[in-house]
């Protein structure tokens, strides 16, 4: 994907252009992050100057989250327990950093569920404040689903109960209390939710947790000279972003493995920034994956482009790499994961059909019942030219019917800037992006999709189930600044 950043600003005129695969800009070498937009004025303690992401220098040896074990099992039901809590992690040798984290100090252990079982989760908040569970891609209720309207105060308690109905995916969990998202996730309230299915069992792909089939949550953060993370001293209203890699809640870590076939399940956890991933060495990789589960067939690539909250499952060869060591890199070269591999030599195929994604011819020529036009910067961002109410429905649907929405990332006179655009409750199909078929790594199933300033997308929406559900822009601080609509399903 070509990405593509417009600017205009109004008082001094600064035009950023768009970089394709063959031209990346190494621009700010001061340590300023040349951000997918420029800023009109300064917006006090909520405007602090954005940082360059520096090298991942891979000192240590990434590890990958516990899986979460059940508080009990029976028949097809399961029952768990997640607690968002406090505590302090040794991030850097030394030193105690104060963090957020689910059933631990730092992030959530993952959350395995099947397709078909019936689930209930006991929610627990020991934070001093409050927080939500959102369930970030799962198809439940709106009563289930976490968004702002289910505030669990300080030391509050919930409890939830629904079926798994949906496909093999890689998702996530994250808080979702408005207006103080962005620093719950920046502390580090964030952790995955697989599903898993027969079909996907039954796959000749990689799929053993953490020896071939890895979880990588990529996350920028920033620490002060006591290696705190202290959300204030760097916040930016339009996104922010840090300059040290953090993957998996581990500080320059790098992935150690053997030169085998391997699947990146990876999340872009981070706050707002966007990664345009590939390998250093020009190795190639296939796709299998997007937010809400398989591809119909691997579709092979060289990069891809991931904004705030997608996901994307890859797998990657490394047999066929040369030496002993390459690098996951950014657009402009900056290194995201050193990759580590031992001379063992393991050689491999993988299953060459994978879903089958059936889609109504007729909705490509259908007109959109909605409409969501995405502008602004700073502290102007809007959806349709309105702030979030949660007094306001902004659009109802009924359960299980298909529309199609048009997404506009519209350019004002301030300018315009990437916008990830998330729907609660819902797995969607990209019809078109400007009108032309969308690009492979947009052809699944879909709960973000990442659009460039000026860019339309038609999607194709169904909720299986009843409830009020939220629509926003992935920029957690856009999010929190009411960038953010609901939808009633009926």
């Amino acid at each position: 994907m070509k990405l593509k950043w417009t600017m205009a600003i109004v008082a001094t005129s600064v035009l950023l252009t768009a970089c394709n695969q063959a031209q990346t800009e190494k621009e700010n070498t001061n340590s300023k992050e040349t951000h997918s937009m420029m800023h009109t004025k300064q917006n006090g303690a909520m405007d602090h100057e954005q940082k360059k992401l520096q090298n991942n220098t891979g000192e240590n040896t990434l590890t990958f989250p516990a899986v979460l074990q059940p508080d009990a099992k029976k028949g097809n039901h399961v029952t768990y327990t997640i607690t968002a809590q406090t505590g302090k992690s040794e991030l850097f040798k030394g030193h105690q950093t104060e963090t957020f984290g689910y059933n631990g100090s730092l992030l959530g252990q993952t959350l395995r569920l099947e397709e078909g079982q019936d689930v209930t989760i006991h929610l627990k908040n020991k934070l001093k404040e409050a927080t939500t569970f959102h369930w970030h891609g799962l198809e439940v209720s709106g009563d289930a689903d976490g968004g702002p309207h289910k505030l669990i105060e300080a030391g509050g308690e919930q409890t939830i109960h629904f079926k798994v109905t949906q496909q093999a995916a890689t998702l996530w969990y994250h808080p979702h209390p408005m207006g103080n998202t962005a620093q719950q996730v920046y502390k580090g309230l964030a952790g995955l939710l697989y599903i898993d299915d027969m079909k996907s069992k039954a796959l000749d792909i990689p799929k053993t947790y953490g020896e071939d089939d890895f979880p990588i949550i990529l996350q920028d953060r920033t620490f002060t000279k006591d290696q705190q993370l202290v959300y204030k001293d760097v916040a930016n209203i339009d996104g922010t972003y840090g300059d040290t890699m953090m993957i998996n809640g581990v500080v320059n870590a790098a992935l150690h493995t053997d030169k085998k076939l391997v699947r990146l399940r990876i999340l872009n956890g981070s706050n707002a920034r966007n990664y345009h991933v590939h390998f250093d060495q020009n190795i190639a990789f296939t796709q299998i994956a997007t937010d809400g589960g398989f591809l119909e067939t691997p579709k092979k690539m060289s990069d891809l482009l991931l904004g705030a909250g997608e996901r994307a499952e890859i797998l990657v060869d490394f047999s066929k790499v040369k030496g002993n060591s390459l690098n996951l890199v950014d657009q402009d070269g900056t290194v995201l994961m050193p990759i580590q591999l031992s001379k063992n030599v393991v050689t491999s195929s993988a299953t060459t059909k994978l879903n089958t994604i059936n889609t109504d011819e007729k909705l490509y020529e259908q007109e959109a019942s909605k409409v969501v036009k995405m502008e602004g910067m700073g502290e102007n961002v809007t959806i349709n030219g309105q702030k979030f109410d949660e007094n306001r429905i902004d659009f109802t649907q009924k359960q299980g019917a298909t529309e199609v929405w048009e997404i506009e990332n519209a350019i004002t006179d301030e300018g315009g800037m990437i916008h990830p655009f998330h729907i609660h409750g819902t797995q969607f199909q990209v019809l078109s992006i400007n009108g032309e078929k969308p690009e492979a790594s947009l052809q699944g199933y879909k709960d973000t999709i990442t659009l460039q300033p000026g860019q339309k997308a038609k999607i194709a929406v169904t909720f299986p189930y009843k409830g009020t559900y939220m629509f926003h822009c992935h920029i957690l601080e856009h999010e929190d600044n009411g960038m953010m609509g609901q939808i009633q399903v009926k």
